[in-house]
């Protein structure tokens, strides 16, 4: 047995709506607005480590890994493992530094183009 950790390249959440339906956190999906300067939480569940040292692409998730293109690039400023029901979920904010608004390619890895 060991120990089930998942690094994350990006930050996936999942649509709003998803939120509004009752289906997820608020904290688990993409704000309907994003604001450039603006902190927010994230909430994953899973132990996920995050790249803290610079910028990262957010994405759309639907779930088995299928996402988006990137909609921002943001800085994650806190990150935290902990347990509900036994189970592992990390969370966390970030901070919005670009909103994309086109579907150039913004990304290559983690480095920024």
């Amino acid at each position: 047995m060991g120990i089930q950790v998942e690094f994350n390249p990006d930050l996936a959440l999942r649509n709003f709506s998803e939120c509004k339906n009752g289906n997820r956190k608020t904290d688990e999906c993409i704000p309907e607005v994003l604001v450039i300067g603006q902190e927010y939480p994230f909430l994953k569940k899973g132990q996920r480590n995050y790249w803290l040292m610079g910028e990262l692409p957010l994405l759309e998730t639907k779930g088995n890994g299928v996402l988006s293109r990137p909609f921002a690039s943001i800085i994650i400023t806190e990150c935290t493992h902990f347990l509900i029901d036994d189970i592992p979920w990390t969370k966390g904010k970030y901070k919005v530094v670009e909103v994309f608004k086109d579907q150039k390619i913004h990304f290559n890895g983690f480095a920024k183009i």
